[in-house]
């Protein structure tokens, strides 16, 4: 436990620790009606999923198919790269503002768990 309390001692110096200890994080965002941006990135979200593995298996069947196996050589890992991306735009979009304050009302709860704690 003495490691973690020094780690966490260490963390404490940072900007973020410091804004999560400093004020009283509100989660009541959690319980407010998703806004347009929420729903915008949970579609991303959806849509990566469809053109995820779907199309590398679709670039693996044209592959063999056609008998060029650059097509899902090139193909596979393009096609999963691009839908990556656009998961990572959706859950951008979706959670940013839920992530942050999720974060901060997390770390404020550790940081008064572990320091707090008296061996």
């Amino acid at each position: 436990m003495f490691i973690i309390r020094k780690m966490m001692r260490h963390l404490a110096k940072t900007d973020f620790v410091r804004r999560a200890l400093a004020e009283e994080t509100d989660l009541s965002i959690l319980r407010r009606k998703p806004t347009a941006r929420t729903y915008t990135g949970l579609f991303l979200i959806l849509f990566s999923y469809v053109i995820g593995w779907p199309a590398v298996a679709l670039t693996g069947f044209l592959a063999f198919h056609t008998g060029e196996p650059l097509i899902a050589v090139v193909g596979g890992p393009v096609m999963y790269g691009l839908s990556h991306l656009v998961f990572l735009a959706g859950a951008y979009l979706a959670g940013i503002d839920y992530a942050r304050v999720f974060l901060l009302w997390a770390t404020r709860a550790a940081y008064k768990r572990v320091l707090d704690h008296r061996d």
